[in-house]
């Protein structure tokens, strides 16, 4: 999904559209910084994956054990989601 601004002049729109057209390897970026800190970094502050609600039956000792591991039992669907995507990842390779 493309979305316009239009705080932007017509040059601007068009100087966007000519880099658009342009191949990567073809656009100057040496007048921007290379960022190496990423300490203050906020994640999902642009992407979000596509979340998908849905009823799932796990044992209770897994659910048991993400909530035990979890700070004040909050977050442990997350940590799940995050085992699920790192076992994915792992089993892509092979």
């Amino acid at each position: 999904m493309k979305k316009e601004n239009s705080d932007l002049t017509p040059a601007q729109v068009a100087e966007l559209a000519a880099l658009a057209a342009l191949p990567d390897d073809q656009i100057n970026t040496r007048d921007i910084p290379e960022q190496r800190d990423w300490s203050e970094a906020k994640r999902g502050l642009f992407f979000r994956p596509i979340k998908k609600q849905l009823t799932l039956r796990l044992d209770a000792d897994l659910i048991a054990w993400f909530k035990d591991h979890a700070p004040n039992g909050e977050g442990y669907q997350t940590s799940i989601n995050s085992a699920l995507r790192e076992y994915v990842a792992q089993h892509e390779q092979g």
